[in-house]
């Protein structure tokens, strides 16, 4: 390519990235700074922002509830991403060892729910969880004790509703990863001597990190910024970082508030993102 030729390139690239860099401009960055901004000023008497700079809005996240609340989703979203590593990765591993005229048919029963609205699929949780309803008449059938998992194990049944909003997005992941091996990888390891455990152990989940470093990655962000699960599931009893911040969004009006919340939700997820590419060997983000 000549000189003049690699200019027009450049030139005519850089005007086809104008509209993508003005969208994000207008509607990601101009968003976030004037939040970044509101972080640092005060709540008026009755609601709004009075535009005197404090450090007050951090400093108030070192209150013992705010602290307790902040913890309770970090630990949520870990136990959450844990258990979805343990239930995703068997089925990911049976996906990509089964045979091809079966393996779409299961693809297309994993992605299914998710042509439903995340909204919809967890209000049916919350039916099948609640008193009378599904699984407290298979416990009444059966002559046992029904949990009210709703109302007595709040914990347990917002853990639950996230473990299946979003199991398949640690299943495609590793799905992915797994399916690439070289099975003649796992032969050769046979001949050599090494059982199926010894496999597995130092060729197939050594091969599958970075799926499992990806899926990780894909369930603890958006479980750590959860809203509609603890909401609907929590009855306002149960609180995650993401209800914190729609609580000073919405009924306490204390804008400057909520967005140093915001923002510390986002350093979080930055930091589990640059976790991800340093695990993954990327020096550069």
């Amino acid at each position: 390519m000549t000189r003049d030729a690699r200019g027009r390139f450049s030139r005519d690239f850089y005007i086809l990235l104008i509209p993508t860099l003005m969208w994000v401009i207008c509607f990601f960055v101009v968003p976030s700074g004037l939040m970044l901004a509101t972080s640092f000023a005060q709540r008026g008497t009755h609601g709004g922002i009075v535009w005197h700079w404090t450090l007050g809005n951090y400093a108030a996240l070192g209150q013992p509830l705010y602290g307790k609340i902040l913890l309770n989703s970090l630990f949520i979203a870990a136990c959450t991403t844990v258990a979805c590593l343990i239930l995703g990765y068997p089925l990911a591993y049976y996906l990509a060892r089964v045979r091809s005229r079966w393996r779409n048919v299961l693809l297309l029963l994993l992605v299914v729910p998710f042509w439903t609205n995340f909204l919809v699929r967890t209000y049916a949780w919350k039916f099948i969880l609640r008193t009378d309803g599904l699984l407290d008449r298979v416990f009444t059938a059966l002559h046992l004790p029904a949990p009210d998992l709703l109302y007595q194990h709040v914990q347990f049944s917002v853990f639950l509703g996230l473990v299946y909003g979003y199991l398949a997005f640690m299943v495609l992941p590793l799905y992915a990863s797994l399916e690439k091996q070289d099975p003649a990888l796992l032969e050769a390891a046979h001949d050599l001597g090494a059982s199926p455990l010894a496999s597995f152990r130092h060729v197939t989940l050594p091969l599958s990190l970075p799926g499992v470093i990806a899926g990780s990655i894909l369930v603890f962000i958006p479980s750590l910024g959860a809203y509609i699960t603890p909401d609907l599931f929590g009855g306002g009893k149960y609180l995650m970082v993401g209800n914190l911040i729609g609580q000073q969004f919405g009924a306490s009006l204390n804008w400057p508030f909520g967005s140093a919340l915001s923002y510390v939700l986002m350093t979080l997820v930055l930091l589990g993102a640059v976790g991800y590419f340093r695990m993954m060997g990327t020096e550069e983000i």
